[in-house]
C-alpha cells in the first residue's frame, strides 16, 4: 500500500466508442492533483475492434471473450510499456463488454495480471466490481477525479463534467466540499447514449467511424418525434445515481430506419443532447457551466444542442487547461493511488452504493495480490 505520498501513476481507458487506448500520467497523492505527465493513443486496428464488437453483452466464458481479453490485454501493454518506466503504478480499466448493476454484475476484459507481468509495474484493475457487489451501480467512475479536477481549476461555484463517450455521464459538483466523498459534494449518473448510436449508424451506411465534427447531422433535420419517444424510456424516470449498459436503447437503430442518413444523424445526435438535458434537470443546484470531455466535445453539432437544450454554457474542458482527450485515463490513474492508498473510490452520490468504500485489485509483478 502506498503511504501520503505523491507518485507519478498511469492510467489507461479504452472506451464504450471502441476507438482506441488512452493511457496518460498523472502525479498525485490520491487526493489533490499535483501535475499532468506524459501521455499517448494507440488506435484499435479495424480486425481487432471487430473482435472486440463480437464480445460485446457477453460474459466471462462465452463464446469471444476470451479473444477480446487478448486484444485489449496486448493493445494495452503496447502503449502502456512506452510509459511504465516513469510510473510507480498503474490504473488498467479494461474494456467493458456488459453492465448490469443489479443483474449479473459487470465485466470488463482483461487481466491486470498479465499487465502486471509484463510490465513489471504493480497494476490497480478491476475497479467496478467492488462497488457493485455492494449494491452500487459500479459506474460512472470518474467522479472523484472530477471532483480533483474542480479543485485544480480553483472552481469555487457548482458546475458539471460531463463526458460524451460511447455513453454519457454527468458528475455535478460542490467544490466548496472537503472531499468527493462528503455528502453533497458530487452527483455522478449516466445520462443516455453519446456517440455509439452516431458511430455505429456512420458505420452501417457509410463505412466510416464517426460523423467528424458533427458535418453530416448539420446537413439533416431532427426527428423530433424520435427525440420525444426515445425521453419516455423509464430510465430517464429513475432518479441518479444510475447507470447504462452501451446497448441499452437497442430501439434506436431501428427508430431511424427509415430517415436519410444525415436525418438520422441528425436525430441521435438530437437524442444524445435530449438525453443530457434531461439529466440535468437532476442537478441538487443550478450550476454556472458544464465542462466536456470525451470524443463527443469535437462534434460541434452535439455540443451545440446541449447548450440550446440545457440552457447552459457548454465548453470543451480544454477551455479551463485540461485535456478532454485523456481525462478518463488520467482519472483511472488517481483512482489506482487512491486503491493503493486504502482510500474510497466510490460513494453513495456516484454510484449509489450503500456507503463511501473502495474497489479494484492490485496485481504485483511477482504475480501476488493486495
Amino acid at each position: 500500500m502506498l503511504k501520503r505520498e505523491t507518485v507519478w501513476a498511469l492510467g489507461t481507458m479504452s472506451g464504450t466508442s471502441l476507438d482506441g487506448v488512452d493511457a496518460a500520467l498523472l502525479r498525485t497523492d490520491g487526493e489533490r492533483i499535483h501535475e499532468f505527465g506524459a501521455h499517448g493513443y494507440r488506435p484499435y486496428e479495424e480486425a481487432e475492434r471487430d473482435v472486440i464488437r463480437a464480445a460485446l453483452g457477453r460474459w466471462p466464458g462465452d463464446e469471444g471473450v476470451a479473444g477480446a481479453a487478448e486484444v485489449v490485454e496486448t493493445a494495452h501493454a503496447v502503449l502502456m510499456a512506452r510509459f511504465a518506466g516513469e510510473a510507480r503504478i498503474a490504473g488498467f480499466h479494461g474494456q467493458t463488454l456488459a453492465h448490469d448493476p443489479g443483474g449479473r454484475g459487470t465485466h470488463q476484459a482483461g487481466d491486470g495480471a498479465v499487465l502486471a507481468e509484463v510490465l513489471g509495474l504493480p497494476v490497480v484493475w478491476d475497479f467496478r466490481s467492488a462497488d457493485v457487489r455492494m449494491g452500487g451501480q459500479g459506474a460512472p467512475l470518474a467522479s472523484f477525479f472530477h471532483f480533483a479536477c474542480a479543485k485544480w481549476i480553483g472552481a469555487k461555484t457548482p458546475l458539471a463534467f460531463l463526458n460524451l463517450g460511447g455513453v454519457a455521464n454527468l458528475t455535478w459538483i460542490d467544490p466548496g466540499a472537503p472531499a468527493p466523498e462528503a455528502p453533497g459534494a458530487c452527483l455522478a449518473f449516466d445520462t443516455g447514449p453519446a456517440n455509439a448510436p452516431i458511430n455505429d449508424l456512420m458505420r452501417a451506411r457509410r463505412g466510416q467511424e464517426r460523423d467528424e465534427a458533427g458535418a453530416l447531422a448539420a446537413s439533416g433535420k431532427v426527428d423530433e418525434t424520435v427525440v420525444e419517444a426515445f425521453l419516455r424510456h423509464g430510465y430517464f424516470r429513475k432518479i441518479p445515481p444510475k447507470s447504462l449498459d452501451r446497448d441499452a436503447f437497442p430501439g434506436l437503430a431501428d427508430a431511424v430506419a427509415g430517415l436519410s442518413d444525415a436525418d438520422a444523424a441528425a436525430t441521435l445526435t438530437a437524442v444524445a443532447a435530449a438525453s443530457v438535458a434531461a439529466g440535468a434537470e437532476h442537478f441538487p443546484t443550478p450550476v454556472g457551466r458544464v465542462l466536456v470531455g470525451g470524443g463527443g466535445r469535437h462534434n460541434k453539432v452535439l455540443m451545440g444542442m446541449i447548450a440550446a437544450r440545457t440552457g447552459l454554457p457548454v465548453d470543451p474542458v480544454e477551455a479551463v487547461g485540461l485535456n478532454g482527450d485523456m481525462l478518463e485515463a488520467q482519472a483511472f490513474a488517481y483512482l489506482a493511488v487512491r486503491v493503493a492508498r486504502g482510500l474510497a473510490t466510490t460513494c453513495p452520490g456516484t454510484t449509489g452504493v450503500a456507503a463511501a468504500i473502495g474497489g479494484g485489485r492490485i496485481s504485483r509483478p511477482e504475480g501476488g495480490q493486495a
